[in-house]
């Protein structure tokens, strides 16, 4: 279905894209915008703002058969009809990190279909760090500059697999800015030795770097929040689960909150 859905040039069009929204976002750290509090309590700046204009114009263009459903568009209210297949976009994910002089902060746009995440691709302007996975044909990654390059032209792209976990030594990651007590008490339950703090999406790809085993959350997130790295995640091996051990699915737009998930569980392999 991916493979349909985006061609090789419509890919390279939107790695493009991610890094217009990474020099954009950098830009408006650098000139120390503030930031606003939106109605869910939660931070948004200028940068998510204008980051998510270049998405959107670049989707629109490119993949006009597609909707987009993008994080600060849906906040305001501006949904498009979703069928089988649309894009999940949040152009700016950690906003608390970028806010703080952090780095866990991400640039992200999910494709699904069905329900399922087929693609994803996941930008870290601070770092440069970029990856991409999609179904049934792997994962990989690069490390490219937004602040010095116009095109996304890779010289050392290398695939990522998620690590097969031990059960006996667990490595875990949480939320840094949302971590509650009952992903606390999960990591007390299963007996994880070492946990490691991350921001963002960023989580959902160290599990597919191989980096750690599994990643617990029972706090809210929204459909654009998971969707790229569930994708990205899923490319490398891993999976995601409800908490109950059920299918992790996107395009819950009839519910009370459009588009809010339930907790879940990220693995690597078992």
């Amino acid at each position: 279905m991916s493979e349909i859905a985006l061609s090789k040039s419509q890919k390279q069009v939107l790695r493009d894209a991610m890094l217009r929204a990474g020099r954009v976002i950098m830009q408006v750290r650098a000139d120390g915008q503030g930031h606003d509090i939106k109605g869910d309590g939660s931070p948004v700046t200028l940068a998510d703002t204008r980051a998510e204009t270049i998405l959107l114009a670049t989707l629109n263009e490119n993949v006009p058969h597609i909707p987009v459903v993008a994080e600060e568009a849906a906040e305001a209210g501006d949904t498009p009809d979703t069928v089988d297949t649309f894009f999940l976009v949040d152009p700016l994910d950690g906003t608390k990190e970028f806010i703080k002089g952090g780095t866990d902060f991400t640039v992200n746009i999910g494709l699904i279909h069905d329900g399922r995440p087929v693609f994803g691709m996941i930008y870290v302007p601070a770092t440069g760090r970029y990856y991409e996975g999609m179904a049934r044909a792997g994962a990989w990654s690069a490390t490219i500059d937004c602040q010095q390059c116009e095109h996304f032209i890779v010289q050392k792209r290398y695939p990522i697999k998620s690590r097969r976990a031990k059960k006996d030594d667990l490595i875990a990651i949480a939320s840094r800015s949302h971590r509650s007590d009952e992903t606390n008490d999960w990591l007390d339950e299963h007996k994880v030795k070492t946990t490691i703090s991350a921001g963002s999406s960023l989580k959902f790809c160290l599990l597919a770097e191989g980096k750690a085993d599994v990643y617990p959350r029972h706090g809210p997130t929204m459909e654009w929040d998971t969707a790229a790295g569930h994708a990205i995640l899923s490319a490398a091996g891993g999976r995601v689960e409800t908490l109950d051990g059920k299918s992790f699915l996107y395009g819950k737009k009839d519910q009370k909150r459009p588009y809010l998930n339930p907790g879940f569980i990220a693995y690597g392999q078992n």
